[in-house]
């Protein structure tokens, strides 16, 4: 793996991140501060680097990190709700970004995250390779879960199995819209020959899975992006009242209903495979009963699913833990 040598020196151990009683009620927060993760960024030292090839652990305690958005925060509850009826004491943190826990994954501070394949490949091959290096995820699940495997592997964690939901860019117009030109797909509106003003964030210009893709795969007539951000009500209400054409969202936005607007298929597959997926610690949280606690979500959890958990969450203003909580008992996962 390239990326900045370590050094051969002893270093103490990162201090384990500290753990309240079991808490059901809300999860824990834990303060995490930027020093203290930088210091243990570099994962498994290398005269620790049995831990990345010994047998995987079982710890009884673990620590369920969330990135502090509403989705992650579902799935988070739910990791922790079944390793929890799985036998585990699991608590909950919250901490802010990709930069900050993935560090505190690999050094044991947090044990399992949930994530995105597409996504954490392509910012692991960033991490070992530098910014510009190669991007290794692709529309193929399995092409993007072995280079998300490959990229984790030595860095100490364990990428269990993707499930059914997947939470990545979706392009929606307003129904009208769609009803008027006869669009259902990006191909169709590549084929309409229409001028669009794509309501997105402002990294969308240079992104290649937005408006260079657009154009590109479609042949989609972008002729500007305003820059209103992913999937923002002022986006939204913009393709609404007309301003623009189409809006950046997601496939777990479950808010278009409310302002008439509808997903265009990506009939070329575009985008990558983002499926969520558990990541753990492999030396604390890589055994076959974590496993095999954790993927019981997959066999019920959509990408529907997830825009209606959502929904729940910013819309009914629910909580997520009862949210997530519900969900698990509705789907059988939990006792009632």
């Amino acid at each position: 793996m390239s990326g900045p040598a370590r050094g051969l020196a002893p270093r103490a151990p990162c201090p384990r991140a500290v753990r309240g009683p079991r808490r059901t009620g809300r999860a824990v927060t834990l303060a995490l501060t930027a020093a203290l993760l930088t210091s243990c960024a570099g994962g498994p030292a290398l005269e620790d680097r049995g831990a990345v090839t010994a047998a995987p652990g079982d710890r009884h305690h673990l620590t369920v990190g969330s990135a502090g958005f509403t989705e992650s925060e579902l799935l988070a509850q739910m990791y922790a709700a079944l390793l929890r009826h799985a036998g585990y004491r699991a608590d909950l943190v919250t901490v802010g970004n990709r930069e900050l826990y993935e560090p505190a994954l690999e050094s044991g501070q947090v044990d399992v995250v949930p994530e995105y394949a597409a996504t954490f490949a392509d910012w692991l091959q960033a991490k070992a390779h530098g910014a510009g290096a190669r991007p290794v995820a692709s529309p193929d699940l399995g092409a993007t879960m072995t280079a998300l495997r490959a990229l984790a592997a030595p860095r100490g964690l364990a990428v269990l199995a993707p499930g059914r939901a997947v939470d990545r860019n979706a392009f929606a117009v307003s129904a009208s819209y769609a009803a008027r030109h006869h669009l259902r797909t990006l191909g169709d509106l590549g084929r309409a020959k229409l001028p669009v003003r794509l309501a997105a964030g402002d990294e969308c210009v240079r992104r290649p899975f937005c408006a260079p893709g657009l154009r590109k795969a479609y042949g989609i007539d972008i002729t500007a992006v305003d820059p209103k951000g992913v999937g923002t009500t002022p986006a939204k209400q913009a393709v609404q009242n007309g301003q623009d054409q189409m809006v950046l969202t997601t496939t777990t936005d479950a808010t278009l209903d409310q302002f008439g607007l509808v997903v265009l298929a990506d009939d070329r597959t575009l985008q990558n495979a983002d499926h969520v997926v558990p990541v753990v610690n492999r030396s604390r949280a890589g055994g076959a009963r974590a496993a095999a606690a954790l993927g019981r979500l997959n066999t019920v959890l959509t990408t529907a699913d997830l825009a209606r958990l959502n929904e729940r969450v910013d819309s009914w203003r629910r909580l997520p833990e009862d949210v997530a909580h519900g969900y698990l008992r509705e789907k059988g996962l939990l006792p009632r």
